[in-house]
């Protein structure tokens, strides 16, 4: 019954904004980190961001920063990713998941750590 649900994604021009949602349920997400990853076809999946258990640690990827913003809502069990500037190459599923986390740090190089994932929402940057 633990559940992540992304949304959020959509078409959106180059240059253009978007938030991503990952909506948490079945466990307190107070306990965890949380990391966005995307995929893009034909490509493996990348670590773009991460969160610590409390928002007061995030790390980006270096083709990210800058532009992508991570916060999170423990109360609403809500977790967000702001994104400007989008570039074509953004174009990926994005997932969100959880890590039990035991310090307020996170790490979003190391996927196979996160054991609950969402199921994703397609980002498209094209003109």
């Amino acid at each position: 019954q633990l559940q992540l649900v992304e949304s959020g994604g959509g078409l959106v021009q180059p240059g253009g904004s978007l938030r991503l949602s990952c909506a948490a349920s079945g466990f307190t997400l107070g306990s965890y980190a949380i990391g966005w990853f995307r995929q893009a076809p034909g490509k493996e999946r990348e670590g773009v961001s991460c969160i610590s258990k409390s928002g007061g640690r995030s790390n980006y990827a270096e083709s990210v920063e800058g532009r992508f913003v991570v916060s999170r809502d423990n109360a609403k069990n809500m977790v967000y990713l702001q994104i400007r500037s989008l570039k074509p190459e953004d174009t990926a599923v994005y997932y969100c998941a959880a890590k039990l986390a035991d310090q307020d740090m996170c790490d979003m190089r190391r996927a196979y750590e996160y054991g609950y994932w969402g199921q994703g929402t397609q980002v498209t940057v094209s003109s």
